[in-house]
């Protein structure tokens, strides 16, 4: 199983969470989450997830100048982005759970 067929399934996750660490421009998102293990995560998936919860109201955004080159547009969780946050990462945990039963061997004893 390829790990970029694995991110297609929880990138918006992983960005929700990277966000709860603090906001973020596309670059520095993208940064954090290779940072964090998903190296194979690609540049357009992360902005197109971006766009995605941001038109779903799970974001806000606001622009900071750049004394480096263009304006940065920031995202920052908002309410409704913690709450998807806490309910995918329940979701998240119940699977992940299931799948170590399963990889383990775990379900097949009782």
């Amino acid at each position: 199983m390829e790990t970029t067929q694995l991110l297609k399934g929880v990138l918006e996750l992983a960005v929700l969470a990277v966000l709860r660490d603090g906001d973020g421009y596309g670059y520095d998102i993208l940064r954090r989450l290779r940072a964090a293990g998903l190296e194979e995560v690609g540049d357009a998936s992360v902005y197109g997830t971006l766009r995605r919860l941001f038109q779903a109201g799970l974001l806000t955004a606001y622009v900071v100048p750049s004394e480096e080159g263009p304006h940065r547009k920031y995202y920052a969780l908002n309410e409704a982005g913690r709450d998807q946050l806490a309910r995918s990462a329940k979701v998240w945990e119940g699977f992940a759970s299931t799948m170590d039963d399963l990889l383990s061997g775990g379900l097949a004893h009782r």
